[in-house]
């Protein structure tokens, strides 16, 4: 699939945007109930990202969990990305 087509798809996902720093990138704010809950999630998704080699970037707050995916050496959205929200996605469902 071309970046294009990641790109729709991102915006079939609920909540994901596109980042407004001019960059091929999508963004989400998760919200948790405490810190422990928060960092639990982070600590999930880091397995994933290790496991398939992709690592996000994201920002903790307290209950706040902010992840910008992006492929850096491919200058934009690609499957990787498209995977890693669809992970973040199921991983939040656990906590509610």
């Amino acid at each position: 699939m071309e970046c294009e087509d990641y790109k729709q798809k991102f915006n079939e996902i609920n909540g994901w945007e596109k980042t407004s720093d001019g960059r091929e990138a999508y963004s989400k704010l998760f919200k948790f109930a405490d810190f422990k809950q928060a960092f639990s999630f982070m600590t999930s998704l880091a397995m994933k990202a290790e496991q398939i080699n992709h690592h996000p970037e994201w920002e903790n707050v307290y209950n706040k969990v902010t992840i910008t995916l992006t492929t850096h050496d491919k200058g934009g959205i690609t499957e990787l990305d498209y995977d890693m929200a669809l992970f973040a996605e199921s991983s939040f469902k656990n906590y509610f």
